[in-house]
């Protein structure tokens, strides 16, 4: 050690140096312990962000759809008085969301918000000879909806031009599972009915695998003026998707755009809302975890120091009586404990990092692809060191206490 260094720095570390047995069991035990919590959190990171963007890529963060249809009582000529006193709930038509034009261009100058696509999903029957599916036909553009909705990822058969595929005003995209069931494949006609009775001949262009059998079986997408058509809505969309920058800001923003636009608005967080009980749920129970262990390795640190106070009684006692202060003693045992957690942190950090390396490496689906992403912020990694440290400081305080407060004379006789 450099004889310029601060006596405490001198004194920390030759006592821990001495105890060589002990100060690497706690060194190992921290180790162990920012391990756990730097693996677990990436675990959990990677597990999150994946679920989300499973979530995300087959949705949009905000819809606006139409309101609902509601009956009014009729009024009698009187005052007060009614002619109905039972109100029956409205069937629910199709109609259009008022102004979509004015409100789209509105929505895109908004700076939290990618892209807008207006749409039109309706149900519709699917027939191929004797073959006959019902189906829910959502009529899209294309250029926009794609990017929102990462369709073309799940292409299993057809052409990607610019990595979409084609969708004309001719076209039509399925499922594989109804592509199994009406015996079709690319290149095929269907003859699509709506239930307005419209009626076209599309030729299948791709088909899809969104991993769902509900999903491959009913939905098929066309393009936005095949479904006005067909749907007897012509000029009209049912629902305007929308992406914004941040996913998680998304119910906030939903609430600006019903205030602003008067329209109804649902984020996929209100949509959603059994999925974000369970990552609550998750890092609740891992926030407790992370406080158990954080409590067992303080718990060792303090152990190791009080050991070492005790140990070093007569030390201690023979520097105070050479003048050194009770603060320079406190902060003695107090850098020790801080040292502890960075030494054990570093160690730590780079155990949980290679330990979920290899477990992603090791972990693989059936197929061979990748359960979830390896996510790794280097935040983490600062934040475990810091952890570390401040445990190692606040284990270290009742020792350094009481090391600082040990009467010279006493401490010397033992």
């Amino acid at each position: 050690m450099n004889r310029w260094a601060p006596f405490e720095w001198i004194t920390s570390i030759r006592f821990l140096k001495e105890g060589r047995m002990q100060t690497l069991f706690i060194i190992t035990g921290i180790a162990i312990g920012v391990a756990v919590i730097v693996f677990m959190s990436a675990l959990l990171t990677s597990l999150q962000a994946n679920i989300v963007r499973r979530v995300l890529t087959s949705q949009p963060h905000i819809q606006i759809i139409p309101p609902d249809e509601v009956a009014r009582s009729l009024r009698g000529n009187e005052p007060g008085t009614t002619l109905a006193a039972t109100i029956q709930r409205p069937t629910q038509r199709l109609r259009s969301i008022d102004q979509w034009q004015t409100i789209t261009a509105q929505l895109v100058q908004h700076p939290d918000i990618t892209y807008v696509s207006p749409n039109l999903s309706a149900s519709a029957l699917a027939v191929r000879g004797d073959a006959s599916r019902s189906i829910t036909m959502t009529g899209i553009d294309p250029l926009v909806y794609f990017k929102i909705v990462k369709l073309p990822d799940f292409i299993v058969l057809g052409t990607l031009i610019n990595g979409m595929p084609q969708l004309t005003s001719e076209d039509i995209i399925i499922g594989t599972e109804l592509a199994k069931d009406l015996g079709v494949t690319v290149g095929d006609k269907l003859n699509v009915t709506a239930a307005s009775g419209n009626a076209r001949l599309l030729t299948v262009s791709a088909i899809f695998d969104l991993g769902n059998k509900g999903a491959n079986s009913h939905n098929a997408f066309v393009a936005l003026r095949t479904a006005q058509v067909l749907a007897n809505l012509v000029g009209g969309v049912l629902a305007i998707d929308i992406t914004v920058v941040d996913p998680y800001q998304a119910e906030v923003i939903a609430q600006e755009i019903s205030v602003g636009t008067g329209r109804t608005a649902d984020s996929w967080i209100k949509t959603n809302a059994q999925f974000f009980t369970a990552i609550n749920a998750q890092k609740l129970s891992f926030g407790v975890i992370r406080l158990f262990v954080g409590l067992s390795v303080a718990f060792g640190i303090a152990s190791v120091l009080v050991v070492s106070v005790i140990q070093r009684s007569k030390d201690i006692g023979i520097l105070r009586a050479m003048g050194t202060s009770q603060r320079q003693i406190l902060r003695v045992f107090l850098l020790q404990g801080a040292l502890l957690g960075f030494l054990g942190s570093i160690v730590g950090s780079a155990l949980g990092g290679l330990s979920f390396l290899f477990f992603h490496s090791v972990v693989r689906q059936s197929d061979g692809t990748e359960i979830f992403p390896f996510s790794i912020e280097p935040s983490l990694f600062v934040s475990a060191l810091v952890l570390a440290v401040i445990t190692g400081v606040a284990a270290a305080a009742v020792p350094a206490l009481r090391a600082a407060r040990l009467d010279p004379v006493v401490a010397m006789r033992g």
